[in-house]
Order: C-alpha cells, then structure tokens, then sequence
C-alpha cells in the first residue's frame, strides 16, 4: 500500500498581512482552475492560523472555494485524505466549501 503525502510542518517563516495575501498571486497553469492552485499553493505553504487569514482574503478577493483540480475533485475533497488536515477542513467549511 502507498503512503499518502501528508500536509508537512512549516518553521521559522514570518507570515505578516503582506505575506499571507501574497499567496493570492500564484502564477495560472493551463487546463488547471486558478482558485484550486491557490488553495493548495497556501495549504502546503501555511500553518492553520495563516491559512484562516488567507482564506478569508481569498473569499473576499471574490475567488472559488469549490474550485476543482484537473481530476473533478474540490481542494476540501482532496486535503480530507490528509490525516492533519483537520483545522483546515474546518477553515475552508466556514468559507463555504462543500463535498
């Protein structure tokens, strides 16, 4: 059986206003919906705390919590297989994503 990638810690970076709201800048990849690559890029790159920030800004930015990867699947559909991704299931549910 595989082992599944897990969400890894982050240490020793700084993540002021500026920086939190930078992760709303992540480059557009072809065939891949822009909202869904934010949302990960700032998962994998932030702690819970940051990640509540972010996705309020992302909300308020006027972008897609339910925006899906290249396979049809939600970014909440995708982190729910990840054994600590429990506060950011919760964060993205209180914005509005749904299964």
């Amino acid at each position: 059986m595989a082992l599944k990638k897990d969400k890894q810690k982050v240490l020793g970076e700084v993540f002021d206003t500026e920086r939190v709201k930078s992760f709303l800048n992540v480059p557009k990849r072809e065939g891949v919906e822009h909202d869904y690559d934010i949302l990960e890029k700032a998962y994998r790159g932030m702690k819970a705390e940051n990640f509540g920030e972010f996705v309020a800004f992302f909300n308020d930015a006027g972008h897609n919590i339910n925006a899906v990867n290249e396979n049809g699947q939600t970014f909440l559909q995708i982190i729910k297989e990840h054994d600590l991704s429990s506060p950011y299931i919760e964060i993205v549910k209180n914005a509005g994503a749904s299964d």
